[in-house]
Formats: structure tokens, sequence, C-alpha cells
């Protein structure tokens, strides 16, 4: 990512270029990218091809002013923070999903960032409703958050009843809880984007896919709530849990919300596609 790059992006985040790779500066651009950048699948119901390539989510994220789900929202954003100075690694997590199964590997893209004040980060801006700030990475205990109090721990074995990491607890999978419930289970060794790209087809693809079997796009607030669309189900949720539910009747107020409340402007409006 060169320095032009780098500069339309920050401006599409609405921040100013920071001085150093500092934790403060890492908590401001994962903010503003939750607030400004939204979490949405519709490419998915547009016939619109995902390739996680960098240029083509720069077109995408940037150029198009869109949104993604985690393998192009985080994908480009460990791009950014590299090019920023920060030491990022690409993590895969499995997701935990109905009756605490996980998901498939690959099933999720996490950052684990190094600043250069110290520590490690958890840094996520691309999976819906999550923290609002990066988690401290080596805390094993609670912690606050905005969106909520979260845990990193380490994993117990799985289903199979192997324990991730081969016994050492350098590399032992990390279950990330949000209040008292695991979201994902995260593998601490580093990856590449390309790793991701079948995962990425797989929830594309997949008629057992909850990407494909449902629309959204959601995004924070800058009081702290959320607003997202679900097909043509507006949810607005208040930092205090208040929440406001409508369906919007005609087209022209679909297309209106993605274009005033998330900042996408589309010619038709999106509908679920047969995976088949």
């Amino acid at each position: 990512m060169n320095s032009a790059q780098v500069d339309a992006y920050l401006r599409r985040l609405g921040v100013e270029h920071p001085a150093w790779p500092t934790v403060d500066a890492l908590r401001e651009l994962h903010l503003s990218h939750l607030q400004t950048v939204p979490f949405e699948n519709l490419s998915i119901h547009l016939g619109e091809e995902i390739v996680l390539e960098e240029k083509r989510l720069l077109d995408k994220v940037v150029g198009a002013r869109r949104g993604g789900f985690c393998y192009e929202l985080n994908g480009l954003f460990g791009a950014l923070l590299a090019a920023l100075g920060y030491d990022v690694a690409l993590l895969a997590a499995r997701v935990y999903g109905d009756e605490g199964r996980l998901g498939i590997p690959y099933d999720h893209l996490a950052l684990r960032v190094r600043t250069v004040d110290g520590g490690d980060w958890l840094a996520d801006v691309g999976f819906g409703a999550h923290s609002h700030l990066p988690l401290a990475f080596g805390d094993r205990g609670e912690q606050e958050d905005p969106g909520g109090t979260f845990r990193i721990v380490e994993a117990e074995p799985d289903a199979a009843g192997v324990r991730g990491g081969h016994g050492t607890v350098e590399a032992a999978d990390l279950d990330v809880f949000r209040g008292g419930t695991p979201q994902y289970r995260l593998e601490v060794r580093p990856r590449v984007l390309g790793d991701f790209v079948a995962g990425a087809w797989w929830h594309s693809t997949s008629p057992v896919s909850h990407f494909t079997r449902s629309l959204v796009c959601s995004r924070v607030t800058q009081d702290g709530g959320r607003i997202t669309l679900s097909g043509r189900r507006f949810t607005a949720t208040e930092a205090d849990g208040t929440r406001e539910v409508r369906e919007l009747e005609t087209d022209e107020e679909v297309l209106g919300v993605y274009r005033e409340r998330f900042g996408i402007g589309l010619g038709t409006v999106p509908a679920l596609r047969d995976p088949a």
C-alpha cells in the first residue's frame, strides 16, 4: 500500500495520519473503522466477485466506499496498519455456532497487532457486533469494552479431543468470549491473506453459510450504538441496549437507508440469491 493509498484510506476513515504506530492511534483507527466502514455481505447477493487481493479490496472499500465481511475488512485493515508501521499478523479463527460447534477452518480472519509502545492487541473490525476497541492479547482476565465484556483464554481440547498448539502454552489456541459466550477460537500461527480464499469462497457459495442465507449491513454509531439493515428490516440499537425496529416498505426507502445511514449507493435493492 503506497502513501497515496494510505492517505485515501485514512480520509475514508476520517482520521489524521498517526505520527507513530502507538496503541492510542490503533484505538482511534479501530473505532473509526467500525463507525465508517460497514460490515456487509451485499456482494454475495449482488453477484459481485469477492477477491482477496489488496488492490481489489482498496477499490471496493476506499474507492467505491463499500464495506465487506471479515476477510475483506480485516485483510485490508491489516495492510493499512502494516503500512503505518505496526507489526501485524493475520490469524485464522473458527467461529462458534449452534450448540457451541466450531465452524470451518479459516472461518474468520482477525489481527494480532504489536505497537511501538509495547503490548500485543487483538484487532477485529470484521466480526459484526464485537469489541469497539482492540483487546489486550495477553490479558486473560475480563476486559471491559463499549461492545461488552470480553475474555481471551487458552482453549480447551476440541470435539476430537485435540488441543491446539501441540501442548505448549505459547502456541495454544485461544477462545474469545463476549459476555460469557464463546465467539471464536483463534490459532496464533500467522497466516497470509491468500490462505483465506477457500473460507471466503465457502461462505460466499455454500447453502449452509449464514452469509448466503441472509442480507446484512451494519456499523457502529458515533454514540456507541449500532445500526443494522437485514433485508428490509432496519434496527437501531442505542448504547444502553434500547432497540427500535422498523420494516421498510418500498425499494426507495431501502436504497435511502443504504445511502444515508451507511454511505452505500446502490442502483437496485439486493435480494437473496439462491446459492445453487
